[in-house]
């Protein structure tokens, strides 16, 4: 496995942790109220968000780059 799959492969990982802790927390906060579980929904989405950002540009920048 190269490098650039293998990157590929932990960004998306990480985006989907992401949004797991972000579903986490916006629940917790919808259940028990705590503006602490709010922000860590947010930035869940925030960190999310930023992951596929940062996805799309590394795919963008190695387009060229064999996945082997």
């Amino acid at each position: 496995m190269s490098l650039k799959a293998f990157h590929i492969i932990f960004v998306t990982v990480s985006v989907l942790l992401s949004f797991g802790m972000a579903a986490w927390g916006l629940h917790r906060f919808l259940t028990q109220g705590k503006t602490s579980d709010l922000l860590f929904g947010i930035v869940g989405i925030v960190a999310a968000v930023a992951l596929l950002v940062y996805g799309r540009y590394f795919l963008k920048k190695l387009k060229n780059i064999s996945y082997l």
